[in-house]
């Protein structure tokens, strides 16, 4: 057996002697820092190797349920823009996962999951348990929200296939991949050597350089316009997505609004026009950047009868760069309503955005009769957003003392307590509220906004994870409902030490779906008290304060009067600096 740092090298290996090493070689090479699992005796040789043969580097992180497992590395690799690796137990683990899977497909994120299936060679398998465990073909499962999956049927088509998916995986847009390991290929003897790929080679193709002449196209109409407005998505999560986009804003004078899939912009900023729906009226231009979801932002919508108005006017132009159609899903329809635009420069935001802000420059530098419209611009955009700022502020002053507290007085409390941190906000955000209080000036204060119940509180866990070691103050505004889903999962933060303040937004239901009882029964004419049956979590109300000292999680609460929020946040604080994880349980209005 060759010595540890020997087994990396672009040469053929001496193994131990099982197959399932080789799978630990390829975790190894491709430098994954961690492994989310749930235990499985399908994946029982990998799972030896792991420890006797890989000595448990990377660590294996154990989870109490499959979707947690890939949920951690959902928020992991939204915080780092790096991979992680999870292990699913065959068909049953993958169907548990699958789910999370999905939310890790639409939101774009790279994962490399690995699963494994009961021995397709009939004779190998154990009565009832791998028959019942074993599909054909298993990958079918989440065929259609992962980029690739592969089952190799021998020990050669491993190394390849791993690399493919790799590559697969972390190519833009990124996304989830699926490997299916036959217990019976782990668990055999190694008879030959078995080449890894050649160490120097490239692990993902190098990013897409947009149409030079569609760029210019797009300057030319950010010069023409009298009123444009950038609306980014994903573009925060690319290499420098974050800065680019105030240096194209603040350069051509135009108004940013932030779609909050990630940080694309700082909402403190005077050209942040973020949340406020009249700073679209008479936009005559609409830059997308790396956009999927065009309507959202820029329509209002009556929830109760569905009805959709435009916000901006009919006759404004609509220009893109970004990804558009690739990777588009065949099966489910998270790709939203499609916008036709003028321009479509098919390609990375990360080249993209440089190569127009390198375009506008020569265009401006010799023209001052633009650079004052731009400069009034400016200073027009900025008075409407201090404005619109201070009027939020006002605003969040409404029913200040009530108690339970409004979620605007929780997001003050806690803000007044981390201003002065390095800190980080994991993924929910109060309905936004936070982002009308908070300031967020750097690219990795958010790494993007929840995607719904049972996701949040494994999200957070990654994001905790991957900032663990920058010693940052790692926020989760945690609501009751999801955590009700998988509260199994504060005994990770504890068994791992993660350290992580979460500040429960509790108003004790699902009230997303509450207030749509409301408007049906407005609409209808029902009775509008009966809204909260089969929507309510009181009568008994979940104490999770002590649900968190059950696990060894710090926890206090609940906490109904808000002047008692400011000294428990307190208290968490040192715990969390301390680094250990900490909850708050803080009691919030319903609406």
């Amino acid at each position: 057996m060759t010595e540890e740092n020997d087994r990396t090298k672009n040469v053929v290996h001496n193994y131990r002697g099982w197959q399932s090493d080789v799978i630990v070689d390829l975790i190894k090479q491709y430098d994954f820092e961690f492994i989310t699992l749930n235990p499985g005796a399908s994946f029982r040789g990998l799972h030896d190797s792991l420890i006797n043969y890989g000595k448990n580097d990377p660590q294996m992180m154990l989870c109490n349920h499959e979707e947690i497992a890939v949920q951690i590395a959902h928020g992991y690799a939204k915080a780092t823009g790096k991979p992680m690796a999870v292990i699913l137990h065959n068909l049953v683990g993958l169907l548990h996962a699958c789910m999370a899977i999905y939310y890790a497909y639409i939101d774009r994120v790279p994962i490399f999951i690995m699963g494994a299936t009961g021995p397709m060679d009939e004779g190998k398998r154990r009565p009832h348990i791998d028959w019942t465990h074993t599909a054909l073909v298993q990958g079918n499962a989440v065929r259609d929200y992962v980029k690739w999956d592969y089952q190799p049927t021998a020990i050669e088509g491993v190394p390849e296939s791993f690399a493919r998916a790799y590559s697969i995986m972390t190519t833009q847009p990124p996304g989830p991949v699926y490997m299916c390991y036959d217990a019976a290929l782990q668990e055999a003897p190694l008879t030959k050597d078995v080449p890894l790929p050649p160490r120097g080679s490239v692990s993902t193709p190098s990013p897409m350089m947009p149409d030079p002449r569609a760029i210019e196209a797009i300057a030319e109409k950010l010069i023409a316009a009298d009123k444009p407005m950038l609306l980014a998505e994903y573009a925060g999560r690319r290499p420098l997505g974050f800065e680019n986009n105030v240096k194209l804003a603040e350069l051509i004078g135009a108004g940013c609004w932030d779609i909050a899939n990630a940080l694309n912009f700082p909402n403190k900023h005077p050209l942040s026009m973020s949340m406020d729906k009249g700073a679209l009226k008479g936009v005559d231009l609409v830059v997308g950047l790396d956009i999927k979801d065009w309507e959202k932002s820029t329509h209002e919508l009556n929830s109760t009868d569905r009805k959709i108005t435009p916000l901006v006017n009919t006759d404004c132009d609509w220009v893109e760069i970004g990804f558009a159609e690739l990777g588009i899903s065949k099966w489910s329809m998270d790709y939203c309503r499609m916008q036709p635009c003028s321009v479509r420069a098919l390609g990375d935001t990360a080249l993209g955005v440089p190569a127009l802000i390198e375009t506008l420059e020569k265009r401006i530098g010799g023209d001052a009769k633009l650079q004052k419209t731009i400069t009034e611009r400016k200073l027009h955009i900025g008075k409407r957003h201090d404005e619109t700022w201070a009027k939020w502020q006002e605003e969040q002053r409404n029913d200040w003392d009530a108690s339970p507290m409004t979620s605007a007085r929780l997001a003050h409390e806690v803000w007044d307590v981390i201003k002065d941190e390095d800190w980080v906000l994991t993924a929910n955000t109060l309905k936004h509220g936070v982002r009308k209080v908070w300031d967020f000036d750097k690219a990795y204060r958010h790494p993007g906004i929840e995607l719904g119940t049972s996701t949040q509180i494994g999200m957070s866990i990654g994001v905790a994870l991957a900032h663990k070691k920058h010693g940052r103050l790692v926020v989760d505004l945690q609501p009751d409902g999801d955590l009700m889903f998988d509260a199994g999962a504060l005994w990770i933060l504890a068994k791992y030490e993660i350290p992580m303040l979460i500040v429960m937004y509790n108003n004790r239901a699902y009230y997303n779906d509450w207030e749509h009882q409301i408007r049906m029964a407005r609409l209808r004419g029902t009775d509008m008290d009966k809204a909260h049956i089969g929507m309510d979590l009181f009568g008994p109300e979940p104490d999770f304060g002590a649900l968190a000292r059950s696990m060894g999680v710090w926890g206090e609460g609940p906490i109904e009067n808000p002047k008692d929020v400011r000294g428990a946040l307190q208290r968490a604080l040192e715990v969390v600096k301390s680094g250990k994880p900490a909850l708050i349980d803080t009691v919030t209005q319903h609406r």
